[in-house]
């Protein structure tokens, strides 16, 4: 993989990662606690409130977890690392890269 390769994936990465820290703040409301106010609420109404917050920090998981594997692939970009299998060091192709941008193996060693 060359210089230019590298510096595109990494372009990727660094615009996903800037993505999903806009997501995590347009949404911080949505996870905040749900006040119990029965007057101004009804009790179906904090039910959906309640279930809405949930999925919010669901949301807030995955975009957690997907931000620490951009950044482990940051990291393997500037060790170089980067586009290899850590099975069986052979280079994954660009179209599997590209489909997942923290992918760290190749085909048939993420098949078994």
């Amino acid at each position: 993989m060359n210089e230019t390769d590298l510096a595109g994936y990494e372009a990727k990465i660094q615009a996903r990662l800037a993505e999903l820290s806009e997501h995590s703040a347009a949404e911080k409301q949505a996870r905040a606690i749900v006040e119990l106010d029965q007057q101004a609420v009804g009790r179906l109404s904090r039910m959906d409130a309640l279930q809405n917050q949930a999925m919010a920090k669901a949301q807030q998981a995955n975009r957690d977890i997907e931000t620490h594997r951009l950044q482990a692939a940051l990291d393997r970009i500037h060790d170089g690392e980067f586009g290899y299998c850590e099975d069986c060091g052979d280079e994954i192709p660009g179209g599997r890269l590209n489909l997942n941008l923290a992918a760290t193996k190749c085909v048939s060693c993420a098949s078994g």
